[in-house]
């Protein structure tokens, strides 16, 4: 297995995992890298994403690869996968710890993402505990962050006493996303100027070093750090 292997898991339902495989993907693919994505969700939301993009022909600007599995297989597919990519991005489903666990212990780095609420605080706990008895690396992103929020200071100190890193870069409550899937496009395609593709752009950039890919220079995440401040400063004028 040579591919770079990350599983994004949540046992809370609801807290956007596949719309951020599907946009990272998309990122790591338009950076020139092999990207598949495995759906194991029984939603098959992914798949259904698919068809969509190749419905209206969005296939050609950033080419990846879906395949949905379900139960034994995942671990096969994963390492069918990974012969022929450079990343494979599982997508995990909420609700169902054995085909979670198989996912997990499949991945060198396992995304969590987390809405800034007491109730995903609490939630997430159960899928940190599972990363950690398969033992592998958690980082905790947080997701569909509102704008202004007074609660999301304090939810980022409850966040950071889990004992899991908590990823630089964060997602905001950003319509975009979901209007770029529903063109069968991934953000950077959709609206690359965008504050949303910035973060996107970010993350891509910091789950690969996070997982050991010596393909993803740090100093590539800088700049997209730089264009999401600048993007918040203009937003926070207006």
């Amino acid at each position: 297995m040579t591919a770079t292997v990350i599983t994004i898991a949540q046992q809370k339902g609801g807290a956007g995992k596949t719309t951020l495989a599907i946009h990272l993907a998309l990122a790591w693919a338009a950076s020139g890298r092999r990207v598949a994505i495995i759906d194991i969700d029984p939603q098959a939301s992914v798949s259904t994403w698919f068809r969509v993009r190749h419905e209206r022909n969005e296939a050609r600007a950033a080419p990846i690869e879906a395949v949905a599995v379900g139960g034994w297989r995942v671990a096969g597919e994963v390492e069918r996968q990974a012969r022929n990519h450079d990343i494979v991005l599982v997508d995990s489903p909420p609700h169902a710890e054995t085909e979670a666990r198989i996912a997990v212990r499949a991945g060198k780095l396992v995304l969590v993402p987390v809405q800034p609420s007491p109730m995903d605080f609490w939630a997430t706990k159960p899928t940190l505990d599972l990363a950690r008895a398969e033992k592998v690396p958690a980082l905790l992103v947080l997701n569909r962050v509102p704008a202004r929020a007074n609660l999301t200071g304090a939810m980022l100190e409850a966040f950071r006493s889990l004992d899991v890193p908590l990823a630089d870069a964060q997602i905001g409550n950003r319509v975009a996303l979901a209007a770029a899937l529903n063109a069968g496009q991934g953000i950077l395609e959709y609206d690359p100027s965008s504050i949303a593709a910035a973060e996107i752009m970010a993350l891509a950039e910091e789950a690969l070093i996070r997982a050991g890919d010596r393909s993803a220079p740090p100093n590539l995440l800088a700049p997209a750090r730089e264009e999401v401040g600048v993007a918040e400063e203009r937003l926070s004028v207006s």
